[in-house]
């Protein structure tokens, strides 16, 4: 699984997920992307899944980019604790995404090959997402 090696402080505040990217919201590195149109907290499992789906459904061809990170700190408390002492301890780690984020892209591969398994990837993840090109800028259609 994706996590960080270090952090600077091993529990972090919630957060804001509201708003919209204003980073990360264009494909850069590949030809076909997949993003975000709702904001979630994706788990670095969910991440992991996705990235199974894609590399399977191209048979290893061409490029995967993941474009997130999950470097955010989720605590849990231990099961049948009573309320007080403090914050629990990390449990697992997620990727903060906001709408408009790309979160993985593709190249080296036909745009029906990339279409399908993006579709097969947004299926793995808690959120709506939809298939972009870099020609185009925007959505060819929604996965």
């Amino acid at each position: 699984m994706l996590q960080p090696k270090r952090v600077k402080y091993r529990k972090v505040q919630k957060g804001s997920r509201r708003g919209k990217a204003h980073s990360g919201n264009t494909v850069v590195f590949g030809n076909f992307g997949l993003q975000a149109l709702e904001n979630s907290f994706i788990s670095d499992r969910q991440i992991e899944a996705a990235r199974r789906a894609i590399t399977r459904h191209i048979h290893r061809g061409g490029n995967v980019w993941i474009r997130i990170f999950p470097d955010k700190s989720i605590t849990k408390k231990a099961a049948e604790t009573r309320m007080g002492s403090g914050k629990g301890s990390p449990d697992h780690w997620v990727a903060v995404v906001k709408a408009g984020r790309v979160m993985f892209e593709m190249a080296g591969v036909e745009e029906v090959v990339a279409k399908e398994a993006m579709r097969l990837a947004a299926n793995k993840l808690p959120i709506k997402a939809k298939f972009v090109t870099k020609e185009t800028g925007a959505a060819v259609g929604a996965v």
